[in-house]
């Protein structure tokens, strides 16, 4: 696509940031970089030749500026407890489609309550959680259901051959746990409950050729907020591996590592979902490298998609119902591959 359009990209010199800007430069987009950290930005500005627009969360007139003359804006800067309702306030004076990559449940959750009717209102396009998690789960369910309406149970299980948590990662976790007063989250009986209790471990049968692993369940992901708003699922369960949760637990696991020319880290991901509906099974499988990295094609094709109106409705909508599922997610290739299993 050679559009020429420019897209602010607010929190543009994070890790996930990045990538993105790389990735929408690819597509023929122009991206200004933004943020809260002007030093940040103007080093970012510097070695990409763009141009870069300071806007504090807090400073509605340089949100107002970082976005004029934009096409759409997408949120790269967390944690979206603090930037999504600001930016999206922005989007919505401004009269342009957002998009964000959060993975924080309750921030997403905040999204969807606060802005449905103003944005469906306003005929606005707002996706959160058009990310690793939340949005490509909800793709990958999506397309797996097919043509049923309804099913009783969905189930993402995420095969992480280890997980190098960024600084974004950890800081959004801090501040959801805080949110949680500690406890855990589980979507279940077609709401989200909070727990004191421990979380489950057990054996994920996945495909070949990484096959059983040892997984946590009910390790609570975005999918429990995307899935269910367009899809009648009252169960809907994420699991991780071991290996993987245990990094991000621990302190001390470094930051991602570049090993390829497109700075992609050695991180290897397989996404199975299973949907359930009476004694019936679908499953969708998905796999590729480093979690971060994939997040930038995922976004760059939805804002393709949304700018060139292919989209199926307005409002907050999540990827699985803004989205044609099972097309988005070809249109990936190379950097994911996927199959459908019925």
């Amino acid at each position: 696509m050679e559009s020429g359009l420019t897209v602010a990209v607010y929190g543009a010199y994070g890790h996930t940031g990045r990538f993105l800007v790389a990735r929408l430069r690819e597509r023929g987009f122009v991206p200004v970089l933004s943020g809260r950290d002007a030093a940040k930005l103007e080093k970012a500005a510097s070695e990409t030749g763009l141009e870069a627009r300071p806007a504090p969360v807090g400073d509605p007139a340089s949100l107002d500026r970082a976005l004029a003359g934009a096409a759409a804006v997408i949120n790269c800067a967390g944690p979206f407890a603090a930037t999504a309702a600001p930016v999206i306030e922005a989007a919505l004076r401004a009269r342009i489609p957002y998009v964000d990559v959060a993975a924080e449940i309750e921030a997403n959750v905040d999204t969807f309550a606060n802005f449905a009717d103003r944005a469906r209102a306003a005929g606005a396009v707002i996706v959160p959680a058009m990310a690793f998690y939340g949005g490509f789960g909800d793709l990958l369910a999506t397309a797996a259901m097919g043509d049923w309406t309804a099913a009783d149970e969905a189930h993402v299980a995420y095969g992480l051959s280890g997980w190098h948590p960024t600084a974004g990662t950890r800081a959004s976790g801090v501040v959801s746990g805080q949110r949680r007063g500690g406890r855990r989250v589980r979507y279940a009986n077609g709401r989200l409950e909070y727990r004191d209790d421990k979380q489950p471990t057990l054996e994920w049968p996945f495909p070949a050729p990484m096959g059983p692993r040892a997984v946590i369940g009910e390790f609570t992901m975005a999918d429990v907020v995307t899935i269910p708003s367009h899809l009648s699922i009252p169960d809907v369960r994420t699991y991780m591996t071991v290996e993987a949760a245990r990094d991000l637990s621990d302190p001390g696991t470094p930051a991602p590592a570049p090993v390829d020319e497109h700075g992609r880290s050695a991180q290897t991901f397989l996404v199975d979902v299973v949907v359930r509906s009476g004694g019936s099974e679908r499953r969708a499988v998905a796999r590729g490298q480093d979690i971060y990295a994939v997040t930038a094609p995922l976004v760059a094709e939805a804002v393709e998609r949304i700018l060139t109106g292919r989209t199926r409705t307005a409002g907050v909508a999540s990827a699985g119902e803004i989205f044609d599922a099972l097309g988005f997610l070809h249109a990936l290739a190379p950097h994911v591959s996927f199959e459908l299993r019925r």
